[in-house]
């Protein structure tokens, strides 16, 4: 059914909308069962969870038909608008988020030749970017922005407190040397650096000890005030892509993975505990984990040095792909996809809890940006790095996660209840009286197949082509708006921005 917007919140009646006949997951942290209710909704928050709730108090209802009722997705790893322009990216990027029942996206941003292509201050770049934005997104949004510049580290307090972005990052350590797809020549011109400038592990301790000052003037958002981190060590991949190539022992993605090895990865976030531990800063997030040797190293790093607390981030790709798939040039990504062992490991580490959230890294990159040849040998070295996917994160994780013994509960924190609490989407992340209500219904009986041909994004591939899913969402509902429903968009782009905490 569509729901009228305009008849929801002109109503005087007890609730807006009514979804009857759910079973409401709530993360883990909060329940560890899934409980058969109705979800009453006032101007746009959950206001009450119990059975049996009253038609007649409501303005519309929906009747859930006995579906899993999950809190919306929060997709906290994303790059929309990284290789369109953030206003053409936007639509069809939240569209393809809503039809897989996230919510919230939360892109990673920075100055330079992407995004928006400039550089400069922030008190600059902000401004636009919120215009670009706004009115462009079905679901909610919001940003992370990484130091780039030196002047910009002396904005990061703008930053927390005016534009509700604590969370500062990614870091791309190796930017400084290795460019996004491969040797770089120059990083102050992509990068668009000033003169004297430097991208390097001294502007990385520079940031750090910003974060950690903030967090001691700020202690209101001190738990948010965050810095997050790509690893990968610019010098590795510096020797190794041309080593493995003059080799020609391994051919696309498997040699695409030896040319960034897991032990740059590694040597990275040994690098990122010293740094976060000297400047004194409390809390960094370790982005999409990939191997065992990566996590073995993330968990070290724990131990050595427990006043940092360390977030553990891990990707539905890395979990759901392998280099070994046959999705080839298309699975193109940074870090790498690795071996079946690795992707194994990670998913133990998801079942004893050590990789806290997950999420995409989504970023699509239209298939004439990807590649020219996918069929080449040589095509894995000129590829683009990056694909999209946020549609597949909350099916994803049920279909692949479910058949390990991950409880539903387990996964709506996985999804969603951690990484609103990590980075401050203080109202989403649960299905409970005062949340927002962006609730999504699954059917966790409905087997399907991804098909590109089927997605709402403009990629036009996905490396995820053939995958069998059990569980499919079928409503999608932002602050109680429905945007989504049997297969089809519903509404405007009513998105709003995410202030954090909020």
């Amino acid at each position: 059914m569509r729901v009228s917007p305009k008849l929801i919140f002109m109503s005087t009646l007890p609730y807006d909308l009514l979804i009857q006949n759910a079973r409401v997951v709530r993360p883990s942290t909060v329940s560890n069962s899934v409980e058969h209710a109705d979800i009453a909704i006032k101007n746009g928050k959950v206001v009450r969870v119990a059975a049996g709730l009253n038609a007649s108090d409501a303005a519309q209802c929906h009747d859930a038909n006995g579906m899993l009722a999950f809190p919306g997705a929060i997709d906290a790893h994303a790059h929309v608008g990284i290789y369109s322009p953030p206003y053409d990216d936007a639509p069809s990027e939240s569209a393809s988020a809503v039809s897989g029942g996230v919510t919230c996206i939360l892109t990673y941003v920075r100055t330079g030749s992407l995004y928006l292509n400039m550089g400069g201050s922030w008190r600059n770049f902000w401004p636009k970017l919120m215009a670009v934005s706004a009115g462009r997104y079905y679901c909610d949004y919001g940003y992370h922005v990484s130091p780039i510049e030196h002047g910009q580290i002396a904005e990061m307090d703008y930053m927390a407190t005016e534009c509700g972005a604590p969370n500062f990052g990614e870091v791309f350590m190796f930017y400084g040397l290795h460019g996004l797809h491969g040797r770089s020549d120059s990083q102050s011109k992509w990068l668009m650096l000033n003169e004297g400038d430097h991208y390097d592990l001294a502007h990385f301790d520079f940031i750090c000890r910003e974060a950690a000052r903030l967090q001691q003037q700020r202690p209101d958002l001190a738990k948010y005030i965050q810095v997050s981190w790509h690893c990968e060590t610019p010098e590795i991949l510096r020797a190794y892509e041309p080593k493995i190539r003059a080799e020609g022992k391994l051919q696309g993605l498997e040699a695409y993975s030896a040319a960034r090895p897991p032990h740059s990865e590694a040597i990275a976030i040994n690098i990122v505990g010293s740094m976060a531990h000297a400047a004194g800063l409390k809390q960094v997030n370790i982005l999409h984990i990939t191997s065992r040797e990566a996590m073995d190293a993330a968990i070290a790093m724990r131990t050595a040095y427990p006043d940092v607390e360390f977030g553990f981030e891990v990707t539905a790709g890395h979990l759901l792909l392998d280099y070994t798939s046959p999705c080839g040039v298309w699975g193109k990504v940074n870090p790498p996809l690795r071996s079946p062992a690795d992707r194994e490991y990670l998913w133990q580490r998801v079942l004893d809890g050590t990789l806290q959230w997950a999420m995409t890294d989504h970023a699509s990159c239209p298939t004439e940006q990807k590649s020219s040849n996918p069929t080449d040998l040589d095509a894995i070295w000129h590829a683009k790095a990056g694909f999209g996917g946020t549609e597949f994160l909350l099916p994803g994780l049920f279909s692949e996660g479910t058949k390990r013994g991950l409880s539903a509960n387990r996964i709506a924190d996985l999804v969603s209840g951690a990484p609103a609490r990590r980075f401050g989407c203080t109202s989403k992340g649960d299905i409970a009286e005062g949340f927002d209500a962006d609730i999504v219904l699954l059917d966790p009986n409905e087997r399907w197949t991804i098909h590109a041909a089927d997605s709402f994004s403009n990629q036009g591939y996905t490396p995820f082509e053939g995958i069998e899913v059990i569980g499919r969402v079928k409503h999608t509902f932002v602050r109680g708006m429905h945007v989504f429903g049997d297969g089809k968009l519903i509404g405007d782009m009513r998105g709003q921005y995410v202030r954090r905490p909020n």
